[in-house]
């Protein structure tokens, strides 16, 4: 009976089915990268938008491509350059010479799926157009609301090495990210399988190989039964005891804003479902903590000169807060 009742009050095998089903279809053309990709799932569900870190060559854009060809919604990429506009992103309003009125032109952001490469690359001026539609899924023309469809999800790259010609993401804009994922290197069996796909592979798109998995509608579904997951407040109060640390810690300029610690719980539901449980555990706090935080927190500057890392930092606090039993 308990069975019974776990089933009904979130179905959660339609859910599970699916996101294997995800797994597989990247799986056939990306090799490794299991976090990213379970995160970028978790951020779906969670309504997040997320920033994607790694040198050039890991497979930051084409596992976004991916993600969009198999959630059947519309997607677009923004390749950011120094000398974009923020109406080359919002869009723009032109006078229509047939009907003699105005009429609004909406730029690439109006989408399912904005894949934003390299972020970092365009000015403040540019970036700071996206944070209204971040934020509260709308953009404003010349006092017109122009709402987003649904679902919304904007996903940035980033190269941490070439600092040249890049502008730094402000601090506000960083914090519009529910996660930032860092896409490593390869190991060396997985760089083996890489070559030898590419090889079979003779010429033929690895995008081609993936097919629609999610519809719009499916994920608006699944996202109502991330609200009904299950947290009991002693976890809740560890989430805000972890959050309360990175705020009076010495190692750390900067302390994560409550917006960090909605960005914990939501993410933690999501993951918590995708493993096929109707409740949250420590482990799923543990896991989304370091993405949701590392971007949000600011280093000591004399911590920064001996090389501490946020995730350092982060990993540091998860120890030493006593987990809830």
């Amino acid at each position: 009976m308990e069975a019974n009742e776990f089933q009904s009050r979130v179905d959660l095998t339609a859910l599970k089915e699916q996101v294997g089903k995800i797994k597989e279809e990247i799986g056939k053309v990306i090799v490794g990268q299991e976090t990213m990709i379970d995160l970028l799932i978790t951020a779906i569900l969670a309504d997040g938008h997320v920033l994607i870190e790694g040198v050039p060559g890991v497979a930051k854009t084409l596992t976004a491509k991916l993600l969009s060809k198999i959630i059947s919604a519309d997607f677009s990429r923004i390749q950011f350059t120094p000398d974009l506009m923020p109406s080359d992103v919002l869009g723009t309003t032109i006078y229509n010479m047939k009907t003699s009125e105005f009429e609004f032109r909406p730029g690439p952001v109006f989408s399912n799926i904005i894949l934003i490469d390299e972020i970092n690359r365009a000015p403040a001026k540019t970036q700071a157009a996206l944070f209204e539609v971040m934020e509260e899924r709308q953009v404003t023309v010349d006092g017109e609301t122009h709402k987003m469809k649904n679902p919304y999800l904007v996903l940035a790259t980033q190269n941490p090495i070439e600092h040249e010609g890049t502008y730094r993401l402000p601090e506000a804009q960083l914090d519009r990210f529910i996660f930032k994922v860092l896409a490593n290197y390869p190991s060396l069996d997985e760089e083996v399988a890489i070559l030898q796909r590419h090889h079979h592979r003779k010429g033929i798109q690895a995008v081609a190989e993936v097919s629609p998995i999610l519809s719009a509608q499916q994920i608006i579904h699944f996202r109502q039964h991330a609200q009904q997951v299950h947290v009991e407040d002693n976890l809740v109060k560890y989430i805000a005891q972890i959050i309360q640390e990175t705020r009076n810690n010495a190692m750390l300029f900067l302390g994560a804003s409550p917006r960090a610690s909605i960005a914990i719980l939501v993410s933690a539901k999501a993951y918590a479902m995708i493993q096929g449980r109707d409740f949250v555990n420590p482990e799923d706090i543990k896991f989304v903590a370091l993405p949701v935080l590392r971007h949000r927190i600011i280093l000591s500057p004399e911590k920064e000169m001996e090389g501490v890392s946020p995730d350092d930092v982060v990993k540091q606090i998860i120890d030493k807060i006593e987990v809830p039993r």
